[in-house]
């Protein structure tokens, strides 16, 4: 963690949340795409939307389980917000694994001649082994960046024409483990090891550094729209399911004893879904980022700019990140 982050995490332990659930304003008229939105920040950040107004549809590959989500948000916001307009909420099939699903659900939402004020690209997985998606890229790179670069791009006409939009890009202060990217490893070659397919970190680490290099690259490439924000930003290290420790097996003392103080750590250090998911809802809803003109820019808990690494902010970078993405998915997308 560079030092002016540690900082910026300080500063937000000390002093409080850069926002909250109540400075979010009416979202009325507006529609948003939440990809990811089943559960977890994904979720929270629908609920949210979908409380102040907003019309929201929950991109997710399964619908079984992004109706059981619907169910939940509409409860929910009965709950918590009673006063809140009757919550909008549709499913659209989005599957980031593959290039062509995902033109074709961006394709669907666009049948509809709706607006697109807020896009929050939210998935983002980390694997076990490696696997390739159905386009025979490393996965975590096809999900977490090749399938929001196709996804943003085929709505993006969209949402210039819904000004004043916002577009969200999820990544990870875990970008800062990666030393650039290595283009030669997203596809497997034969069965020489490769340290990118041999470490889950480095990959997850390589997909969020993309997140970062595809935010600020397309923030310059959009300069010019007057009412267009791009940002991306890291929303903390969250409690979830997923980062819960796990106990040991062992039941002597010790291990008990370690268990307690792993999981007081844990809960210490982890931001609750609630609080963490403020930044990206920040970014997408904050006039803040209107009158303070915050485009390409990177974003921690809660709601506080933060410095992304030296390779995240070097243009020749972005741009290189740029024109693979742009080769791959031409040669991956049937015309």
């Amino acid at each position: 963690m560079s030092p002016y982050t540690q900082l910026a995490y300080w500063k937000s332990f000390f002093h409080g949340d850069g926002y909250s659930h109540d400075q979010i304003p009416d979202l009325a008229s507006k529609v948003a795409i939440v990809t990811g939105a089943n559960s977890g920040l994904g979720y929270a950040t629908t609920v949210a939307l979908a409380a102040h107004g907003a019309r929201v549809f929950l991109a997710c590959r399964n619908q079984s389980r992004a109706q059981e989500a619907i169910n939940r948000v509409k409860e929910e916001i009965r709950t918590k917000y009673p006063n809140a307009p009757s919550p909008q909420l549709e499913f659209l099939e989005l599957d980031l694994g593959d290039m062509n699903k995902t033109r074709q659900a961006a394709q669907e939402f666009l049948k509809k001649s709706l607006p697109l004020h807020i896009l929050v690209n939210n998935t983002g997985i980390i694997g076990g082994t490696l696997e390739l998606s159905a386009d025979g890229v490393e996965s975590e790179f096809a999900v977490n960046h090749m399938g929001h670069y196709v996804f943003t791009l085929a709505l993006l006409d969209r949402i210039r024409e819904s000004q004043p939009a916002r577009i969200v890009i999820i990544s990870s202060l875990f970008h800062e483990k990666a030393p650039g990217i290595n283009y030669d490893t997203i596809y497997k070659t034969g069965d020489t090891p490769q340290p990118h397919h041999q470490s889950v970190y480095d990959r997850y680490a390589r997909s969020k550094l993309a997140n970062v290099l595809f935010a600020r690259a397309l923030a310059r490439r959009v300069i010019n729209e007057p009412h267009l924000y791009v940002n991306a930003c890291h929303p903390g290290y969250v409690s979830t399911r997923a980062t819960q420790p796990v106990p040991r097996q062992e039941g002597t003392t010790i291990s008990r004893g370690l268990d307690r103080l792993e999981e007081w750590f844990h809960n210490l250090v982890a931001w609750p879904v609630n609080r963490a998911v403020l930044t990206q809802l920040y970014l997408a809803t904050s006039p803040e980022v209107e009158k303070r003109d915050i485009r390409g820019r990177y974003f921690g808990p809660i709601a506080i700019e933060i410095e992304p690494s030296t390779y995240a902010r070097d243009e020749k970078l972005q741009d290189k990140l740029w024109a693979y993405s742009e080769k791959l998915a031409n040669e991956k997308l049937k015309a």
